[in-house]
């Protein structure tokens, strides 16, 4: 696993203060997921059963939900899946630790009927939401909570209204529906019924091209505040319209509105149900920043790169990190575009009077104090070394543009969570037939251990980068000149080169998409 078993109880320290059921669910995922001959004999005698009883529905609950999912996403389930309904609730399918187990994506169960996941956001059972985007796929909220409970009740769910009205109901329809064909209904009544039961409010088509942009300069910290983010966010969006985007399709959010949970909010509405062809950007300019963060053991065991939103505190609950953003972005279809552009530094730095200003933070020093350990010999303060606790460190350290150069480090736009290590991820997309988890085209502004610096227009403030990026895309415009991903960030480091500023700009994508055009450019 990326960091093993601590990462299914990310909600809490340890197992202490667990209910003793909650252990014993922990328990029997992690020996699940680890254990080839019992998910082997669990996934054959989910498929014997199902071949005896020949079910119309199949429930799912807890841990069925992954002996269930395990069986029929595979070759040998797929066909027994088919025309059925599966309704899986009070489910471990979407947790970082299980999809990291199956190559971290959840694929839809094509062929079914129609699969319903209903989603409880009390029930701790460590349950997660799941976005598939499916036509035989919907989630349901089944939501309720019950005093002194667990509520991962399977009679809670099965009794919710939602699941009456919606899933009861559509399986109802269908019944009568098939009784009414045998005694001649006619076709075009059968097909009525079955639109009615599968349309939804709020089931609407989206646009073609979306964008969010952030920006922030004023900190509540007076010595962190910036110049230049508000007027990127600007330029950005100048550039946008000037490609093709409609300003209807472009939202901003700007310095005290831009608190992570908001952030996060918004990158629902960009990413929620974009499909093949559609194009997605997120651009953000402000402070990054690197939270050291405690594992299994209550051992400081990595660090996670993370946006900083105006109400930082330097936890991951007031901060945009990529744990709790890869779950909108990992299951996006494989042919959508999404751009993501960070104009901040993760390393943090301390500017000077008359220096170039940083976009990232130096961690106070209670926090800055988990990533230092005293080295009694030299009778000095040493960083310390993360390998010491992390048994996968090696093969991480082999993958930096993922990991980090020493391989405890969370990146953005990675969602290195569901990678296991390299020969457990290729085998578990064989086996599910995916490509693992959706990953976006990501600009930044610098490499992994520089900086990322204001630039003075004048008696105007913009990033380096971003001002640079603009420059090119609109010389490129001017001359009528497509670029690719590979060029475009070539020729920026170039200007910032040119311009003395010691940062380098990055792309990292999926190397088929590195020397494809930009799709906008040039429109």
């Amino acid at each position: 696993m990326v960091h093993g078993i601590g990462d299914l109880f990310r909600r809490r320290r340890g197992f202490g203060d667990l209910a003793e059921s909650v252990r014993w669910t922990a328990g029997m995922v992690v020996q699940w997921a680890e254990n080839d001959r019992l998910r082997t004999a669990a996934r054959k005698r989910v498929l014997d059963h199902t071949r005896r009883f020949d079910p119309h529905v199949i429930l799912a609950h807890s841990l069925g939900t992954l002996l269930s999912y395990d069986a029929f996403a595979r070759a040998e389930g797929r066909t027994l899946i088919a025309d059925r309904t599966f309704v899986s609730f009070g489910s471990q399918i979407g947790n970082p630790f299980v999809r990291s187990t199956l190559g971290g994506r959840i694929e839809p169960l094509n062929g079914a009927r129609q699969w319903y996941h209903l989603f409880n956001p009390h029930d701790d059972a460590f349950t997660a939401r799941l976005r598939i985007p499916a036509d035989n796929f919907e989630q349901l909220d089944a939501e309720f909570d019950i005093e002194g409970m667990l509520d991962h009740d399977a009679g809670q769910y099965l009794r919710h209204p939602n699941t009456t009205n919606i899933v009861w109901r559509a399986l109802a329809l269908r019944s009568s529906t098939a009784r009414g064909a045998a005694r001649g209904v006619s076709e075009s009544a059968v097909a009525l019924t079955k639109h009615a039961v599968k349309a939804r409010p709020g089931q609407i088509s989206k646009p073609k091209r979306r964008a969010l942009l952030v920006g922030i300069n004023e900190y509540p910290n007076p010595s962190d505040r910036l110049e230049g983010c508000v007027n990127d966010v600007f330029l950005m969006s100048s550039l946008l319209q000037e490609s093709g985007f409609e300003a209807d399709d472009i939202r901003v959010v700007l310095n005290e509105r831009a608190t992570a949970r908001c952030i996060v909010e918004r990158l629902e509405w960009l990413l929620d149900g974009a499909e093949d062809g559609q194009e997605r950007i997120f651009y953000y300019s402000g402070h990054g920043a690197q939270i050291p963060g405690y594992g299994v053991g209550e051992k400081v065991d990595r660090k996670d790169e993370c946006l900083v939103a105006h109400d930082f505190d330097w936890t991951r609950e007031r901060a945009v990190t990529d744990d709790q953003f890869y779950d909108l972005y990992s299951q996006l279809p494989y042919q959508t575009r999404f751009l993501t552009i960070f104009d901040c530094c993760h390393s943090g730095g301390m500017t000077r009077d008359g220096a170039a200003r940083v976009r990232g933070l130096t961690p106070p020093d209670d926090i800055r104090h988990r990533e230092l350990k005293w080295n009694a010999a030299h009778q000095m303060w040493v960083p310390r070394d993360f390998s010491e606790v992390k048994e996968d460190v090696s093969q991480r350290s082999k993958r930096p543009a993922l990991f980090g150069t020493d391989g405890d480090l969370n990146r953005l736009g990675r969602s290195a969570e569901l990678r296991t290590d390299r020969q457990s991820f290729k085998r578990a997309c064989k086996d599910y037939g995916h490509k693992g988890p959706f990953m976006p085209v990501i600009f930044q502004a610098c490499r992994e251990k520089q900086f990322s610096y204001e630039y003075r227009h004048g008696v105007q403030s913009y990033g380096a980068f971003t001002y640079s990026l603009g420059l090119i895309m609109r010389d490129a415009k001017r001359q009528k000149k497509t670029l690719n991903w590979t060029q475009l960030m070539s020729a920026v480091a170039v200007k910032l080169k040119d311009l003395h500023y010691d940062q380098e700009p990055c792309l990292i994508c999926p190397t088929a998409l590195k020397n494809q055009p930009i799709p906008w450019n040039g429109k």
